[in-house]
């Protein structure tokens, strides 16, 4: 099974969620035969949607079809891991997933950092224009996805996430926030979730 992070705008493989699930990757690869262990990719992305989606894809079209793949995305990573979902057909974790991300990160354009470094990087009108060329009404085959969230989430309208991703595994939390700070203690669901398409299509033995 290959399992793909996908982190946020201004965040990074360094984010709290993303080590979260990889530990607990870690910890089940270690307790399993090799034959079941996942390969995890949580790759940086690039600030030009464009080019995130081109890296994205190359990396899913390069496992081809001998395992199955799941995708985690958090906040804009949750944007993109459902076109993911819609273009390939895997399982896929929404974690506070962005639903209008050209019309909310408008009010970023200029020069902005990363939350995990002291770098930083120009947004630009561009850039909001390649996420608004791919915002899409399309969602389909709601019980493959699990969405996690946040009724007190800061940043995204929880009304707005529901409604977008009308999800079949959907865990609406009272408060929390955008971070979910709480995702320590709900990793091994998503990890539950994730484990759950380890079925895969075999040939038959002759």
């Amino acid at each position: 099974m290959r399992l793909l992070y996908l982190h946020g705008f201004r965040s990074s493989p360094q984010s709290a969620k993303a080590m979260t699930m990889h530990w607990h990757v870690l910890a089940h690869n270690a307790a399993v035969p090799a034959g079941q262990r996942i390969t995890w990719h949580c790759p940086q992305l690039p600030p030009s949607p464009r080019l995130a989606m081109r890296k994205i894809m190359r990396w899913v079209q390069s496992g081809g079809s001998g395992q199955s793949l799941v995708v985690i995305g958090s906040s804009l990573g949750g944007f993109y891991a459902a076109l993911v979902a819609q273009a390939t057909g895997c399982r896929c974790v929404l974690l506070n997933p962005a639903v209008y991300p050209a019309r909310d990160l408008t009010a970023f354009i200029g020069r902005v950092t990363n939350w995990h470094d002291e770098g930083g990087y120009e947004f630009t009108q561009q850039h909001v224009d390649e996420l608004r060329a791919m915002q899409t009404t399309a969602f389909t085959r709601p019980q493959r996805y699990m969405a996690i969230i946040s009724k007190g989430d800061e940043v995204l309208s929880w009304r707005e996430m529901t409604a977008r991703y009308p999800a079949a595994h959907m865990r609406l939390l009272p408060r929390s926030d955008h971070a979910i700070s709480e995702f320590d203690g709900m990793a091994s669901e998503v990890l539950s979730f994730v484990l759950a398409s380890q079925a895969r299509t075999r040939k038959p033995r002759l």
